[in-house]
């Protein structure tokens, strides 16, 4: 069922961002053809992941957690958990990881297509027996208040959370944040 759900996702994204199917043809493929559970984290084909790039009501801030083991500011995620949708498994990512829980979807994207689709490459870690795999991220754009609610981190796996200038990605190493502020500037400001 949630393999149908992923690969529904897939294709209104898809319709949205025609140009990416190719970057996007391996998941494409582990969705259509494998044997295996494509949300199952003990899939080492690869797995799908959630999480949600979340921004305040203004649009000028980001809510980043740094990641214990990747070392970098990241958006909130993880992996899915089964008996929930994609939707809500990335926003109990949110929730477990900075303790923000209110939230909402982006008016005008609305929480049915995710705004952005990654696939990595995730490295080997023999400590947890798994191989090398990759990680297929729906990544959703929430809107949440910056006040009125604390951040909470859960220190087992982030440094700390922060809510950071939105402004800041597009100046990023990251090339998926650069990517997220330019698929942001067209929502927000369609030419």
């Amino acid at each position: 069922m949630m393999r149908e759900e992923a690969r529904r996702q897939l294709a209104l994204y898809l319709a949205r961002f025609p140009a990416e199917s190719e970057r996007l043809a391996a998941l494409q493929a582990q969705l259509d053809e494998d044997a295996g559970d494509p949300l199952s984290r003990a899939n080492m084909r690869g797995h799908v992941t959630t999480s949600a790039l979340v921004l305040d009501p203004s649009l000028t801030h980001t809510l980043l957690i740094h990641h214990r083991v990747i070392g970098r500011w990241l958006q909130p995620g993880g992996h899915y958990e089964a008996g929930q949708g994609l939707w809500e498994s990335a926003l109990r990512e949110v929730a477990e990881e900075t303790g923000v829980t209110r939230l909402a979807a982006h008016p005008v994207w609305g929480a049915a297509l995710p705004l952005d689709i990654d696939s990595h490459p995730i490295a080997a870690n023999p400590n947890k027996g798994e191989g090398e795999h990759w990680h297929h991220d729906y990544a959703y754009l929430v809107i949440a208040p910056m006040t009125g609610q604390d951040l909470a981190p859960q220190l087992a796996e982030v440094h700390g959370a922060a809510w950071r200038p939105l402004a800041e990605l597009a100046d990023s190493g990251e090339a998926r944040f650069r990517g997220l502020a330019g698929k942001l500037k067209e929502l927000v400001s369609p030419s």
